[in-house]
C-alpha cells in the first residue's frame, strides 16, 4: 500500500540507520557472483567494520582458503573463491550488531543475498557461529560453511590459536551463567568434531598447524 504522505526522515533514520547507505555498483564477477577480495573490501568500508574484526576476518579467510584449495587439489568439488568470500565476510554485521543489537550471522547473511547474490556465501555466513543440524558424514564437510566456520573457531581476535584456547577465553569473557557455559561447552565440542571430520577428509593434522597466520597480521 503506498502512503500519501512524507514519512518523518529523522525517524526513519533513527530506526533503520543503513537505510540511506547506497548500493556499491559492480561487486561481483557476473559469469560467477563471486566477489573479489577488493568487492569484499569495499563492503568493509560501507558497513564500517572496525579495525580489529578486519583483522579476524583476514586471518579466517587465510584459514579458510588454505583448507578449500587443499580440498579442491584432492578433487573435492569446491568454490575456493566462494569459501573466501565467505570468511571474508562472515563477520561483515559484527560492527553494526556490537552498536545496535541483533544477531550478526543473520543480520550478515541478508547483508551478503543482497550485495552479492551469492546464496553459498550467505549460508556461510549465516551458519558460522552454530550448525543447528547432525554433522554431515565423509566428504559432505567439504563443503563452505564448514571451511569458515572451522576457520573462525580458530582465530582468537587476530591470532590463530587451537580450539582449546579458544574456548577458554570465550569462557572467560562470557561464561558468566549454567546456560552460558553450556553453549560455549556444546559450539567447542561441535568444534572438534568438525575438526576430526575435516582432517580425516584431508589428510591434514588441523590441531597442530597454525596455517602461517603470524606473517598476516602486523
Amino acid at each position: 500500500m503506498k502512503c500519501s504522505s512524507q514519512p518523518d526522515t529523522s525517524t526513519a533514520k533513527a530506526a533503520r540507520p543503513l537505510a540511506d547507505l547506497p548500493r556499491l555498483p559492480g561487486l561481483c564477477r557476473s559469469e560467477n557472483l563471486v566477489p573479489t577480495d577488493a568487492a569484499c573490501f569495499a563492503l568493509w568500508d560501507k558497513y564500517d567494520m572496525l579495525p580489529n574484526i578486519r583483522r579476524h576476518s583476514t586471518l579466517v579467510a587465510h584459514i579458510a582458503t588454505s583448507l578449500a584449495a587443499r580440498a579442491a587439489e584432492l578433487g573435492f568439488d569446491v568454490n575456493v573463491g566462494e569459501v573466501r568470500a565467505g570468511g571474508l565476510l562472515h563477520d561483515i554485521a559484527k560492527t553494526y550488531c556490537v552498536r545496535h543489537g541483533g544477531s550478526h550471522a543473520q543480520v550478515g547473511a541478508a547483508w551478503a543475498v543482497a550485495e552479492t547474490g551469492n546464496y553459498a556465501i550467505a549460508q556461510g555466513v549465516m551458519l558460522h557461529v552454530w550448525w543447528p543440524w547432525a554433522l554431515p558424514e565423509g566428504s559432505g564437510i567439504c563443503a563452505l560453511p564448514f571451511f569458515v566456520m572451522y576457520a573462525d573457531k580458530r582465530v582468537r581476535h587476530d591470532s590463530c590459536v587451537s580450539l582449546e584456547e579458544r574456548y577458554d577465553d570465550l569462557l572467560g569473557r562470557y561464561g558468566h551463567s549454567e546456560a552460558a557455559r553450556e553453549g560455549i561447552y556444546a559450539a567447542f565440542h561441535q568444534g572438534k568434531n568438525i575438526e576430526s571430520a575435516l582432517a580425516a577428509q584431508l589428510g591434514w593434522t588441523l590441531n597442530e598447524d597454525s596455517f602461517d597466520c603470524g606473517r598476516l597480521v602486523p
